[in-house]
C-alpha cells in the first residue's frame, strides 16, 4: 500500500509539535540581532515587480479592502439617467457624504509620509581620538515623531552604541543619547535594522508616535577592522519602521495572513510549474510533499520572539502577521539573527556552506536565486527556499521536520535518544497539559499519557530553542488554515 506524502508530513508534524512544554517558569532571554545586511531598493525592484505583476493570478489571495472596480464601458453606455433636474421654482440640493477613511488607511498615510521626510534626513556622525586611537563615537539614528494633538511631525535624532552592541535584553539599559532637544526618549527593545524600538514623548509629556526610523548600515568587515572613518563614509541608511503598538490593527493582522498564504502558495505553484522532485518521496512532485500553510507558519515562527510567545501567545504573532499586512514583502527583510541568519526565513551563508547553499545546490530546479543577500531576503524567493530545505529535512530524518528547519537533523536526533534513554514511548506523548500546582516539574519537559492523564517529566537541557520552535509551530498553524490543523490529527 502507497502512503500519500502529505499524510507523512502530516503525521511527522504532529509527533513534532507533541514534544514540547507549554508551562515552564522562566525563559531564558535570546540575543538580541546580528549587524544587519543592507540590500539595496534596485536589488529587489525586479523582484518586487514581478510579484505585483502576478498579484492577480490564480490562487491569489483578494485584498481586504479591495478598490471597487470599473463599470464596463458597454454597461455605462445601456443605463439611462432618470431625469431629476429641480424645476424652475425648485432649488435642489446636493449632500455629498465623505468616506471615512479607516485606520489602517490612515497609518499607511502616516507611514508613507514620515518615510518620505526621512529620506532627505542627514545622519551626523561624530568621531573621538586622534590618530590611531580615533573611533565612531556611536551610530546615529532619525525618528520620525507624529503628535495627534498638534497634528505635526517632529524628527528625533538619537545616538545608539556603535557596533558591536552588547546589550541583551533583561539586561542592563541600553546607553543612548538624546540628541534633539525638547522631547523624551525611552529605549523599548532590540539594537538592529529590524527590532531597535524607543518610545518618545514632547515635552508637555504628550505620547510622540513613531512612524518612521532612518537606521544607517555598517559594512562588517570594516567594524571588525575598527575602520570607523571608512564604515561611516561607506553606510547606506535604511528608512524601515519596526513594529510598534500604533501600528497594530486588525486589518494588517488579517492581510498580512493572507499575504502570506498567497506568497506560499504561489510559491509552491511556480515549484509545481518547474516540475521539481521531492528528495524525501522520489517519484513525487515536491508540490505535492509540503503544504504551503506549513511554510506560511514558518515564516511567522522564525519572527516572533520566544520570550514575547511565552509570555503573549497569539499577541506575539499578530504581532509579526501585522508587519506583513502593513509592509508586505518588505517586511523582515533586514532581519539578522547573530548566527547570521537573514530574512524572512532567517537562511545561513557560512561562507558559502550555509543553509541558502544548500539548498541552491541541491534543489537545482527550482531556480533559487543564488544571490545570498538578494535571495534570502526575498520573501517568494526565500519561501522556496524554504520549502526545499523542508524537504530536504525530511529525507534526511522522516520525523521532527519543523524542528530540524530551525537547528538540522543532529540537534533534533538527541532529542530523540534523549526520549529513548528516558524510556519514553513516541506513541505516548502528548500536546502540552497543565503543571500540577502542588508538585510542579522543572522544565524543560516532555508531556506523556501516564496514570490516566497527561504528566509532564522532566529532560536535560539540550536545545532550549527547538523546544519552543516547535511548541510555537503547535499554537500557530490553526491561525492559517483549520483544516490544517484537523487533517495532522486525523492522520
Amino acid at each position: 500500500m502507497t502512503t500519500h506524502p502529505i499524510r507523512i508530513v502530516a503525521t511527522a508534524l504532529l509527533a513534532a509539535s507533541s514534544l514540547l512544554s507549554a508551562a515552564c517558569a522562566t525563559v531564558e532571554s535570546e540575543p538580541d540581532e546580528g549587524e544587519p545586511v543592507y540590500v539595496s531598493d534596485e536589488a529587489t525592484a525586479a523582484a518586487a515587480d514581478a510579484e505585483a505583476a502576478g498579484a492577480g493570478t490564480e490562487g491569489a489571495e483578494p485584498d481586504p479592502t479591495p478598490d471597487e472596480p470599473e463599470v464596463p464601458i458597454a454597461v455605462a453606455e445601456s443605463e439611462r439617467p432618470v431625469d431629476t433636474r429641480p424645476s424652475d421654482d425648485e432649488v435642489a440640493e446636493v449632500v455629498v457624504k465623505a468616506r471615512v477613511r479607516g485606520r489602517d488607511e490612515q497609518i499607511r498615510d502616516l507611514v508613507a509620509e514620515a518615510k518620505a521626510m526621512l529620506r532627505d534626513v542627514e545622519l551626523r556622525y561624530v568621531f573621538t581620538g586622534k590618530g590611531r586611537r580615533e573611533t565612531l563615537r556611536g551610530r546615529p539614528v532619525a525618528f520620525a515623531l507624529w503628535s495627534e494633538s498638534a497634528k505635526q511631525w517632529t524628527i528625533a535624532h538619537l545616538e545608539i552604541p556603535r557596533p558591536p552592541v552588547k546589550w541583551k535584553p533583561g539586561g542592563r539599559p541600553l546607553r543612548f543619547t538624546t540628541l534633539t532637544p525638547g522631547i523624551t526618549a525611552r529605549h523599548v527593545k532590540g539594537t538592529g535594522a529590524e527590532r531597535l524600538m524607543f518610545a518618545f514623548a514632547s515635552k508637555t509629556g504628550e505620547p510622540l508616535k513613531v512612524y518612521g526610523r532612518k537606521f544607517p548600515v555598517f559594512d562588517d568587515a570594516l567594524i571588525k577592522r575598527k575602520r570607523w572613518r571608512a564604515a561611516a563614509q561607506s553606510a547606506k541608511a535604511i528608512v524601515y519602521l519596526p513594529f510598534t503598538e500604533d501600528t497594530l490593527d486588525p486589518l494588517f493582522v488579517e492581510g498580512g495572513r493572507q499575504f502570506l498564504l498567497a506568497t506560499a502558495r504561489k510559491a509552491v505553484e511556480e515549484l509545481r510549474a518547474a516540475n521539481v522532485p521531492s528528495a524525501a518521496f522520489p517519484g513525487q512532485a515536491l508540490a505535492d510533499v509540503v503544504p504551503p500553510e506549513v511554510i506560511t507558519t514558518l515564516a511567522v515562527i522564525e519572527q516572533t520572539d520566544d520570550t514575547d510567545y511565552t509570555l503573549r501567545k497569539t499577541e506575539a504573532f499578530n504581532e509579526v502577521l501585522s508587519q506583513y499586512g502593513l509592509k508586505r514583502e518588505e517586511a523582515y527583510r533586514y532581519s539578522v539573527s547573530r548566527a547570521r541568519a537573514i530574512g524572512p526565513m532567517q537562511f545561513t551563508n557560512r561562507r558559502g556552506n550555509g543553509t541558502y547553499s544548500l539548498v541552491v545546490r541541491r534543489c537545482r530546479g527550482a531556480r533559487i536565486d543564488p544571490d545570498f543577500e538578494r535571495g534570502a531576503t526575498n520573501l517568494l524567493n526565500a519561501m522556496k527556499a524554504a520549502i526545499c530545505l523542508f524537504d530536504i529535512e525530511l529525507a534526511q530524518m522522516g520525523i521532527f521536520p519543523v524542528a530540524a528547519y530551525n537547528g538540522g537533523p543532529r540537534n533534533v536526533t538527541k532529542l530523540y535518544r534523549v526520549i529513548q534513554r528516558m524510556q519514553l514511548r513516541l506513541e505516548d506523548l502528548r500536546p502540552p497539559g497543565e503543571q500540577p500546582e502542588d508538585d510542579p516539574v522543572a522544565c524543560p519537559c516532555l508531556w506523556a499519557e501516564a496514570g490516566g492523564g497527561v504528566q509532564p517529566v522532566s529532560i536535560p537541557r539540550y536545545n532550549n530553542e527547538n523546544r519552543w520552535y516547535v511548541q510555537k509551530y503547535q499554537s500557530i498553524l490553526g491561525l492559517f488554515d483549520e483544516s490544517a490543523g484537523k487533517r495532522l490529527s486525523s492522520n
